[in-house]
């Protein structure tokens, strides 16, 4: 699997078919997610199946990380059991890459982010103060809580399993009933907390349990995975063609939520797979993962609000009428495949925007923005007005310069849990597609 570390100096890329980095060091003391003399501003990745973009709200709070697959810059001091020297261990392992670590007056420094792709993380410049010691967090986060007319607190420093906030002045004192109006926590999951004495109040400072250790939920196997976009809350893979995200029948092995297990073990991380979103076994693109039961709430709730938005790129078979347009047709099932999908009256609802990329002589390359998420959405859309993505024997698309349906996902959007921040991915078209291309442009 290709890739930076957590929030931690890592070497990156593959391990017997698997890109990866050094393993994490929970719990001990100065190696947690952030702890000691481990400063987690990790890095500028560069490769070739990804890319990303970002700027400083992840490091201000010391926890993101991003991938693309390919040479991993990052900065972080060592640590015991862990640190610079994980790297090195995971190298010999399965040849990854190398780390290289740069330490300027204390806090870790990172090279140029990479030309290609976009990750950004868009904020006013005052937020940067008091992140790491629990300050005022900016209105990203105060809008998403529902128009709280206080400031949510920014993140604190993550140490192992736990978030270590510093209360500000106003805040010192007050009862926990009074600081949670100012934590992003849904009541919810905050009682649960506290129920598991996972939440701890003294003086200025507050502890939560965000990030226990968790029983892994799918077997590993070991495949070629590309990581996009990792931090303490996400990771975002790039999924190939010829892959399920999940197993559709009992039994079933080498989907990409067993290459994801397989990335937690190598990687130190005992995490539960939390798939938030899903794409066709031959659609190729990003996939959201919570890595965290507070992320997966914030997750589910941007899914409903449809506030994590998906990119796709498609190539039609004949020429689209006009330039854009919106396909609004309720999808169902169809009774008589069990696998197909089709327009119905009685289905869910269904919304597809589309813009025309580029003409060919018979076939139309277009962007799709999707207002929902129904299974095949957009290759039962696209058939429904006569134009059927290419390769997609299903729904009628000829396998003339494709062998599998020509649809990608380029971009996907979503909000940071903690902060609201936009964050996103952009995913380079695979070979086969852009093989595809330059056949028809020839």
């Amino acid at each position: 699997m290709s890739g930076a570390g957590r929030n931690r100096p890592r070497g990156g890329q593959k391990s017997g078919g698997h890109e990866n980095n050094g393993r994490r060091d929970r719990g001990a003391s100065g190696a947690g997610r952030n702890g000691g003399a481990a400063k987690r501003t990790g890095g500028v990745v560069r490769g070739s199946g990804g890319s990303s973009n970002w700027s400083d709200e992840g490091r201000r709070s010391g926890v993101v990380s991003k991938r693309s697959g390919g040479e991993v810059r990052g900065g972080g001091a060592k640590r015991p059991g862990g640190g610079a020297r994980r790297g090195e261990n995971a190298a010999r392992a399965g040849g990854y890459g190398r780390s290289e670590l740069r330490e300027h007056g204390g806090r870790s420094q990172r090279a140029e982010p990479p030309v290609r792709g976009e990750v950004r993380e868009d904020r006013p410049a005052e937020r940067k103060s008091g992140a790491r010691r629990g300050g005022a967090g900016g209105s990203g986060a105060a809008a998403r809580s529902g128009g709280q007319p206080q400031q949510l607190l920014g993140m604190g420093r993550i140490k192992g399993e736990w978030m270590d906030i510093r209360l500000p002045d106003g805040l010192v004192g007050a009862p926990l009933s009074v600081v949670a109006k100012y934590l992003p926590l849904p009541p919810k999951h905050l009682s649960k907390l506290m129920q598991n004495r996972g939440c701890l109040l003294q003086g200025a400072n507050l502890r939560l349990h965000l990030f226990p250790r968790e029983q892994r939920d799918y077997p590993s196997d070991w495949m070629e995975l590309n990581i996009l976009y990792e931090d303490e809350f996400t990771l975002v893979v790039n999924k190939p063609a010829g892959i399920e995200v999940h197993p559709s029948e009992k039994g079933q092995r080498k989907t990409l939520a067993h290459a994801v297990a397989a990335y937690y073990e190598m990687t130190g991380q005992d995490l539960r797979v939390r798939h938030v979103h899903r794409i066709d076994k031959d659609t190729t693109g990003p996939v959201l993962y919570a890595k965290n039961e507070f992320a997966q709430y914030q997750y589910d709730k941007g899914m409903r609000e449809k506030t994590i938005g998906r990119v796709y790129l498609a190539l039609a078979e004949g020429g689209i009428e006009g330039n854009k347009g919106r396909i609004d047709k309720p999808i169902g099932q169809d009774r008589h495949h069990s696998t197909r999908r089709r327009v119905s009256e009685t289905g869910d609802p269904a919304v597809t925007h589309y813009e025309v990329v580029e003409r060919f002589t018979d076939h139309t390359l277009v962007r799709l923005h999707l207002e929902t998420g129904r299974t095949h959405q957009i290759r039962v859309h696209l058939s429904s007005i006569n134009h059927p993505l290419a390769g997609d024997g299903l729904y009628g698309g000829k396998r003339t310069v494709i062998s599998r349906q020509a649809l990608h996902g380029e971009r996907l959007i979503w909000h940071h849990p903690w902060t609201g921040d936009k964050q996103q991915v952009t995913a380079s078209l695979p070979d086969d597609f852009r093989e595809a291309l330059d056949k028809l442009r020839r």
